[in-house]
């Protein structure tokens, strides 16, 4: 009998979290994260912008940093909550991926998952078979562009006017995720 062929390879929507699905915290004109699950809140029209992305055929996969918890500032069962209502709220997401590395130099395992590295989208495309190519990256830090450059795929910003300032161009610019979901439906899966 021969081998089973391999599974096809799917596009993914790469999600960055804080500051894209969900509202963002601005302190001195530079976004964090929440620290409190009920502070955990999508910005409108995040779930059906996803709902449409996944009717369209895209994989949807979470993208987060998440260095509070490496930094030991945050209990990581607080960012198990949120995940768990960001699934709950949008459950055609089929994947988040976490770093919990903490930055700011100290070295950690985890260092090639943390974005600006690829390597949570690298990972949830080996598992799930994605396919880079035909792929996006959203998100709202330079971070996010940057990783969605070295991972391949094309980027989409969502730009808030924070204190900082991108390191490589997206593919595209954009105020909000239902944006964002509009401009990648607008130009079909390749």
């Amino acid at each position: 009998m021969p081998p089973a062929p391999p599974p096809s390879l799917r596009p993914a929507v790469f999600l960055d979290r804080d500051g894209t699905l969900n509202r963002q915290v601005i302190r001195d004109g530079r976004p964090f994260a929440p620290t409190r699950v009920e502070d955990f809140v999508l910005f409108d029209g995040v779930a059906e912008a996803c709902r449409q992305l996944h009717a369209a055929g895209y994989v949807l996969v979470v993208a987060t940093n998440q260095p509070d918890v490496g930094r030991g500032t945050l209990a990581e069962s607080v960012v198990t909550a949120m995940h768990a209502r960001l699934q709950a709220l949008v459950p055609e997401i089929a994947r988040v991926e976490v770093c919990y590395a903490p930055g700011q130099g100290r070295p950690d395992p985890d260092d090639r998952r943390r974005k600006p590295e690829p390597g949570m989208l690298l990972d949830a495309a080996r598992d799930l078979h994605l396919d880079l190519a035909r792929s996006w990256m959203v998100g709202d830090r330079w971070r996010d562009i940057d990783c969605g450059r070295r991972a391949g795929v094309r980027t989409v910003f969502i730009d808030f006017g924070y204190a900082e300032a991108l390191r490589a161009p997206p593919d595209v610019t954009v105020r909000s995720f239902p944006e964002a979901a509009r401009n990648i439906l607008a130009q079909g899966i390749r």
